[in-house]
């Protein structure tokens, strides 16, 4: 029977070695289980799992992907508090109610962390990632602009949202789903995010909100929010116009406060409203596990607030998925627990000067530009100078030879004409491997700078790299 892609399955000998300790030696080249469809018969557990064990060694090495923002190592402790609550349910609150008090601890953190004005009175949850997490804020964003619109949404006004071109793709998908205009700003010239001038200039009275990005995955810089938030403020003054923030921390939630605490970024400017952040990229817990916060019950309407009894008490609670384990919410809040401020700040700053340390290293071999140098979230983007005869696309594809996942993609609108490589130090990531990955690098140069002109020249297609 011919599957697809052209693969034939009858007959297919199993393909477990005749000395594995889980099978006997003739047993081993009876014939494997279907691969597209249910097998008539089961399979001994030893068997499927090798079989699987053996097939996911073609994945990439988590040490040497450097495009994911994703955890990828936690410690022994963490591992076994994970797999005793993986069969938790964390949106059954009456069930597993010490679960659900150590994701209201983790809220509480956070809203101490943001400098919420009054932490027990600022609302959150924990979500199943940063992506869900802006869903909840931007639907939170058109409910409250609804509610003191509603003769001109009723009449058709639409709702528009403003951002940098630079935002995760997940804003432009809650624009899509939410029937929300999504006022892109593009790149200009050396502008790779938002500025307060443009994010101004797009707001009108059927604004939404203004979302600034505390860390582009493009380049890993900051955007301005305090700026952005004063200029919205003289907006207000002028024109009656109340536009709120909400602050997309998915990185940067969790490396500003440690490294950069006298930066206004978060619920210390008045303007704003959200913030949300995710607690598997620098939260530093396995994925997928986010949170969104809201300055106070205010920010978040009422309506979309779904309330669970447990412990005698009420926990409210805002997200898109109901059943997901509750293992990565212990796993934040066992992470809060060991590390504290002084532990998160120095797992940060690590990051960090193996970043910036790299970022210079690659600097001075000479063939490249940098465009941020890993002085701000713990991630930098170079390409290539000019008059090199190999491109950003053709340095991924060679280091890709030695193990090394280093993203290569063209900016979006407004730079469509820059191609750059983009390296996240995570933690784990060490000077010890940065130097490794600079070896590769170094030896790899002389080949390239051999190329007479990009291979795409030669018809060979640029592969652009999963970079968020």
């Amino acid at each position: 029977m011919a599957l697809h892609q052209g693969h034939e399955e009858n007959d297919r000998p199993l393909s477990v070695s005749p000395l594995s300790a889980a099978v006997d030696p003739i047993g081993a080249m009876q014939t494997a289980p279907a691969r597209h469809r249910l097998a008539g018969l089961p399979v001994p557990p030893p068997v499927a799992y090798q079989l699987i064990h053996d097939e996911l060694m073609l994945d990439g090495n988590a040490k040497l992907n450097l495009a994911t923002f994703v955890t990828t190592s936690m410690d022994d402790y963490a591992d076994r508090l994970m797999a005793e609550c993986r069969d938790k349910n964390m949106i059954d609150k009456d069930e597993y109610p010490q679960t659900a008090e150590l994701e209201k601890r983790c809220v509480a953190i956070l809203a101490d962390l943001w400098h919420a004005p009054d932490p027990a009175a600022a609302v959150g949850c924990s979500t199943t990632g940063s992506s869900e997490a802006c869903m909840l804020a931007g639907m939170a964003l058109k409910r409250r602009w609804m509610a003191r619109n509603r003769e001109r949404y009723e009449a058709g006004a639409r709702p528009n949202l403003v951002m940098g071109v630079n935002v995760q793709v997940c804003w432009e998908k809650f624009c899509n789903f939410w029937e929300v205009e999504a006022r892109l700003v593009p790149m200009e010239g050396e502008r790779f995010h938002l500025g307060a001038e443009q994010a101004v200039a797009q707001c009108d009275e059927n604004t939404i909100g203004v979302v600034g990005i505390l860390g582009s995955t493009f380049d890993g810089c900051y955007e301005p929010i305090a700026d952005i938030c004063a200029a919205l403020d003289d907006l207000q003054k002028r024109t009656g116009l109340d536009v709120p923030v909400h602050v997309d921390g998915a990185s940067g939630g969790m490396v500003a406060p440690f490294l950069d605490p006298d930066l206004a970024w978060d619920f210390r400017l008045p303007r704003v409203a959200s913030i949300n952040t995710s607690g598997h990229k620098y939260g530093l817990v396995y994925p997928g596990v986010g949170w969104a916060l809201w300055r106070d019950a205010e920010a978040l309407p009422e309506e979309l607030v779904f309330r669970v009894n447990y412990l005698g008490g009420e926990m409210p609670t805002f997200a898109l998925n109901f059943s997901r384990p509750g293992s990565e919410v212990v796993a934040q809040y066992y992470t809060f627990l060991r590390l504290g401020r002084e532990g998160y700040r120095a797992v940060q700053q690590a990051c960090r000067t193996v970043a910036e340390y790299l970022a210079q290293k690659i600097e001075a071999l000479g063939p490249f530009r940098l465009l941020t140098r890993g002085d701000q979230l713990p991630v930098f983007a170079f390409t290539t100078a000019e008059g090199v005869g190999f491109d950003v696309f053709d340095v991924s594809r060679r280091l890709r030879e030695r193990g090394w996942q280093v993203p290569a993609y063209t900016f979006p609108e407004g730079r469509e004409d820059l191609a750059v490589l983009r390296v996240v130090c995570r933690n784990g990531f060490t000077h010890d491997l940065a130097d490794l990955l600079l070896d590769d690098l170094t030896r790899l140069l002389p080949e390239l700078e051999a190329q007479p002109a990009p291979l795409k020249e030669f018809g060979i297609p640029a592969r652009t790299a999963f970079h968020h």
